[in-house]
């Protein structure tokens, strides 16, 4: 698998990088075998996947424990990428310290502040009132960060779900920051109108998340009532399908929504290629994105995935996508976070 280099830190990762959100298990994604991720992440590394994305909040801690169990002695073939907590910001030596014991390794690739330092973003990750009214600010969040690297403790630093203006602030501080992490595809395409030309201009690579919509491109749910409420409270959705878990009170995208979805299996039809491997392959395709982020929860679903990593659509196949996908995009609007209403974004 071609390798393609993170902005300017010499790092080379593959296109298709593993999500490795549901690995440990917990409440979000329910169980999931020690024994599948053990199995998925070496044939990964056997077929050339390189590019493995974690971070501390994701199932407590699991999931950087589950992989580096997974990893073992093939650490240095792989290139991990860990996600900090906003309101850890200002004790990042002490929280990368746990990241590297779960993960059994003694240094980190990539490392990154999973939102901005903001009240809203912090608010979904903690109720101290000291660090509500007192957050680290920017400056003291990445300039410790240098200081890691300097260390030899993390190669490359990055920031996930940075807008335009909160972009600019970290490069304002001076440090070299590599890599933006945004949820990009098919029905998400709120960066490519700012945030992809900020990210170009500044040689900062960028790696879409949520690259199947939660499951919902992989062609399996043929309603917006067939969605799962934990899958279904983003603002692509009405407020009422998360059954209590939607926050932005929108009324969604839904028949614009499953527009996409018939037309994208129409297309699986027509091609052979499945809905899922077309999605990331558009992702793939386009020229501003460095890798996806793609789950793989067992061996016959990164089989399914790594064959996208294969595929080259052609400019009437990635027009005819970009075509029909543009009214879920003038219905939700620019605004990347898509859960939260638009007028309360934590990204700007």
């Amino acid at each position: 698998m071609q390798q393609r280099k993170l902005g300017r830190s010499g790092i080379l990762v593959s296109p298709l990088a593993m999500g490795c959100w549901a690995y440990g298990g917990g409440a979000y994604w329910g169980e999931q075998s020690q024994q599948d991720v053990n199995v998925v992440v070496q044939a990964a590394l056997d077929r050339g996947i390189n590019f493995f994305d974690t971070a501390e909040m994701y199932n407590n801690g699991e999931s950087e424990r589950a992989l580096g169990k997974a990893l073992g002695n093939r650490r240095k073939e792989a290139v991990i990428c860990s996600k900090i907590s906003p309101p850890n910001a200002a004790k990042a030596r002490e929280h990368l310290t746990a990241s590297l014991r779960r993960l059994g390794t003694d240094y980190l690739d990539i490392y990154m502040l999973h939102w901005p330092v903001n009240f809203l973003s912090l608010q979904h990750f903690t109720q101290d009132k000291e660090t509500l009214a007192h957050p680290p600010s920017i400056e003291e969040a990445y300039h410790q960060l240098e200081e890691l690297k300097k260390e030899g403790l993390l190669r490359c630093i990055g920031m996930s779900n940075f807008g335009v203006k909160q972009m600019a602030e970290v490069v304002a501080t001076g440090v070299q920051v590599d890599i933006n992490e945004m949820p990009y595809n098919i029905v998400s395409r709120a960066i490519e109108d700012e945030i992809v030309p900020f990210c170009v201009k500044n040689d900062i690579a960028l790696v879409a998340s949520m690259g199947l919509q939660q499951g919902l491109l992989t062609g399996i749910y043929h309603t917006p009532g067939d969605v799962p409420p934990n899958q279904a409270h983003s603002r692509h959705f009405n407020q009422s399908r998360g059954k209590g878990a939607s926050r932005h009170g929108e009324e969604g995208a839904e028949e614009e929504l499953f527009r996409v979805v018939a037309f994208l299996t129409e297309l699986s039809l027509q091609t052979g290629y499945s809905p899922a491997a077309l999605a990331v392959a558009w992702i793939l395709n386009k020229p501003f994105i460095t890798a996806a982020l793609v789950g793989s929860r067992n061996l016959s679903e990164l089989t399914a995935n790594i064959s996208a990593g294969d595929i080259r659509l052609d400019r009437t196949i990635m027009d005819s996508i970009d075509e029909k996908s543009l009214p879920v995009l003038n219905k939700l609007g620019n605004s990347p976070d898509y859960y939260e209403h638009r007028e309360k974004s934590r990204i700007f």
